[in-house]
């Protein structure tokens, strides 16, 4: 059985499309040139980080996050930017009794507006940052069975990314659901391992609650 959902951040829960935007601006860079660029490096399976590289070579991510916060230009995502799903759908799976949590690939700045944005939503908000390993590494999927009080066969693992999320997640022992938003989702929808490895295949978050009932309920 699943008795525990745990969400990936971006382009699962949160839309960023303006943050990316706001990045695009700071490279001083059209931001459908960035887009552009950003769509060619996922679909030839390259780090997204690339991207910035074909912009200015050298660059730090790190390090510009942090020359954006000192000019009063931080990174930021806000209740505007989460998908308009995501509000219905952790209430039904609240109702339905399922534990609940939030882990990603996030900054400790982004883990704080997480908790603002989520206080009595979920069970737990765990980032990156935070546990010192980030996806796709089998640490931060061990670290996630470690902190959610289930098996990893009992924690449904949602995400947009094959790569980064359905992947590690399935050789962490747990069932997935990959949901179709986002430039990840869109370039790898068809893809074999896209069709084959997540347990659900969703356009919304709101259907998640009665595919785990069904799944539940015939056991598989």
């Amino acid at each position: 059985m699943i008795r525990a959902v745990v969400f990936d951040v971006g382009e699962c829960l949160v839309d960023e499309t303006r943050e990316y935007g706001t990045w695009a601006d700071w490279l001083g860079v059209p931001r459908h040139t960035f887009a552009a660029m950003f769509g060619a490096v996922i679909a030839q399976g390259r780090d997204y980080r690339d991207t910035f590289q074909e912009f200015q070579p050298g660059f730090d991510l790190y390090e510009q996050r942090e020359a954006r916060a000192a000019a009063g230009r931080p990174e930021y995502f806000g209740e505007e930017d989460l998908y308009p799903d995501v509000r219905p759908a952790l209430a039904a799976l609240r109702q339905a009794g399922l534990w609940l949590g939030i882990a990603g690939n996030q900054t400790v700045r982004a883990g704080g507006i997480l908790r603002g944005l989520f206080t009595d939503d979920v069970d737990l908000i765990g980032t990156s940052d935070d546990w010192g390993a980030s996806k796709p590494d089998r640490a931060f999927f061990d670290r996630v069975a470690e902190v959610v009080p289930y098996e990893p066969s009992e924690i449904l693992y949602v995400g947009d990314r094959v790569d980064n999320d359905l992947r590690p997640a399935v050789a962490a022992g747990m069932p997935t659901a990959l949901i179709r938003r986002g430039p990840w989702a869109t370039i790898q929808w068809n893809s074999e391992e896209a069709e084959k490895l997540p347990t659900f295949r969703v356009g919304s978050l709101t259907e998640l609650s009665s595919a785990i009932a069904d799944f539940n309920e015939s056991g598989r």
